[in-house]
């Protein structure tokens, strides 16, 4: 139950929550705190902030306070990697990943948590690379009372979620095997310039690159290499050339031969178009369209952290890539901090 009295009237007793002031550019937070006891000299203040009134808050048993709420439902929403300290803020609690990882949301059950009324979640895109101690969501109650059965209802919600609605998967450090195919490249012809590319972005995720290998359009010797660096202890192989429609690109076949399963050619991405993804031996085998050596971001972006954390891959989740997998050439690149692959 809430009583509304006068800020005179309220002096000696405690706030029923946090009393927020804004100074813009400066500064927004709590100027007085949920539980402060309210003193003379704290009324000028107050009337500073527009407050003449305040609320005195009596609960029952079947009502919650906004904080007590919070906290209900942030124990709810965190999954493995994700988690939150300290006291909420207004009434606010901010959920941080406990580990380096990649963000998965689990959207449904965050959909249905936050259709249940007086009760919100809000997240970073699923699949975001983020960092110990970075923020991934915040969530509150809204109002100052909430009925006991509502956050009930909403910590049920998000139980729907078999992994919780957010959690943070590891990446793997892993040993890549590298494939650079093409006549033109390994006679000298033209130039390589995949290979820096591959390493950074394999560095980039906390892996190294175990060993280059060029090689011809030759079906034995891609089937041999591919083969021999598994043999090796390489955890995933990640091949260039050979992808195209170009009858002498023999890349895709060369790895059916040496025993590659669950192929999927080609995705719904642009750039990216002609990607592949298979399985040799169960280790996971990308191949990047000629797009990667000049695109800072293609589909391989968007599928390697998730092969880094153990994921399957799907046609079907290929195929969900086609919404937001429009790259728009921003003259200057920002991904991941853009729409694309989301």
């Amino acid at each position: 139950m809430i009583e509304m009295m006068k800020i005179e009237e309220a002096i000696g007793r405690p706030l029923a929550h946090d009393i927020t002031e804004i100074r813009p550019g400066e500064f927004k937070g709590p100027a007085f705190q949920k539980g402060h006891i309210l003193r003379d000299q704290d009324l000028d203040h107050l009337r500073r902030l527009g407050k003449n009134h305040l609320y005195i808050l009596k609960t029952e048993q079947e009502e919650m306070h906004e904080d007590d709420a919070a906290r209900e439902i942030a124990n709810a929403l965190c999954g493995p990697g994700v988690g939150w300290d300290g006291e909420p803020c207004e009434g606010k609690i901010t959920l941080k990943a406990t580990i380096d990882g990649r963000l998965k949301v689990d959207v449904e059950a965050l959909t249905l948590f936050n259709m249940q009324g007086d009760v919100m979640c809000a997240t970073r895109h699923s699949g975001a690379l983020v960092k110990r101690g970075v923020q991934v969501a915040a969530t509150r109650a809204i109002p100052l009372v909430i009925p006991a059965i509502r956050v009930d209802e909403a910590v049920k919600a998000a139980k729907t979620s078999e992994t919780g609605v957010l959690s943070v998967a590891p990446i793997r450090r892993v040993k890549a095997g590298v494939m650079i195919t093409g006549n033109e490249i390994y006679h000298g012809v033209i130039e390589d310039k995949f290979e820096s590319v591959i390493r950074d972005k394999v560095t980039a995720l906390g892996g190294e690159v175990l060993e280059v290998n060029f090689l011809p359009d030759d079906d034995d010797m891609i089937a041999a290499a591919a083969l021999n660096l598994i043999e090796k202890g390489a955890d995933v192989l990640i091949t260039t050339g050979g992808m195209s429609v170009d009858p002498d690109d023999r890349t895709r076949f060369a790895l059916l031969k040496a025993g590659a399963q669950d192929m999927i050619y080609g995705s719904a991405v642009l750039p990216g178009a002609m990607f592949m993804i298979s399985y040799l031996k169960d280790t996971p085998v990308l191949g990047i369209p000629a797009c990667g050596i000049y695109a800072a971001a293609t589909v391989f972006d968007l599928v390697y952290p998730r092969v880094l954390t153990g994921e399957k891959i799907t046609r079907k989740e290929i195929a969900a890539y086609g919404h937001g997998g429009l790259c728009m050439n921003c003259k200057v690149c920002r991904f991941p901090h853009c729409p694309f692959g989301k």
